[in-house]
């Protein structure tokens, strides 16, 4: 009896063996120009054709290291000037609301003045006593004195242009200086400020 064997099938068109394709992927790959490369990873690829960064030089990396320190310095200056200038803006910012305030109180007092000029005369004669004024004079003294409202001119202080107005001189052979005779209307000083110069007589040196 004879065997019947099967006719072997062609094989597929595009299609090779299994055991072409496993010894050609076990050939090494080869370059363009038909060369073959000995590398058998990326690592070993790295180490054939070397770092792509450059090391840098000692006076390279010491110019580095100073202009970072120069650079840090720059910004510590510059910090520290902001922050002066920050502690002088506030300090500016307050002296001037306190310079503004002490101008409003100066105002309003200087308006009341002449009413704070009867008040001292009706005391100087007595008017005031045991009456319902006296009280109220005393409240306003005490509010005037809490703001730093006080009298200028006093008899028998040496004369001061900047704080008096002489209206009267009197030749005295008594004075060696120019000296406050009489207070004809005390002036008044709120703090530094003068509101009003004292008006006075004044004794001067007798030249005869």
């Amino acid at each position: 009896m004879v065997d019947k064997k099967k006719p072997e099938q062609p094989a597929e068109r595009g299609k090779e063996p299994k055991d072409k394709r496993d010894a050609a992927a076990s050939q090494p790959t080869g370059s363009e120009d038909g060369d073959t490369a000995d590398v058998s990873s990326v690592d070993d690829l790295v180490e054939a054709e070397g770092p792509d960064v450059e090391t840098l030089t000692d006076e390279e990396i010491s110019f580095l290291e100073a202009g970072e320190r120069e650079l840090l310095a720059d910004m510590r200056n510059d910090l520290a000037r902001a922050q002066a200038e920050l502690v002088n803006f506030r300090k500016r910012v307050e002296r001037d609301r306190q310079a503004n305030r002490e101008a409003v109180i100066a105002e309003v007092i200087r308006t009341l003045l002449p009413a704070v000029d009867d008040l001292y005369r009706a005391e100087e004669h007595g008017d005031l006593s045991g009456s319902p004024l006296e009280i109220v004079a005393q409240k306003l003294h005490a509010s005037f004195a809490r703001y730093g409202l006080r009298k200028v001119g006093e008899k028998g202080e040496v004369f001061d242009p900047n704080l008096h107005e002489a209206l009267v001189q009197l030749p005295s052979p008594d004075v060696e200086v120019n000296t406050v005779a009489d207070v004809i209307e005390p002036g008044y000083a709120l703090g530094d400020r003068l509101l009003r110069a004292a008006k006075v007589a004044v004794s001067v040196p007798d030249g005869s």
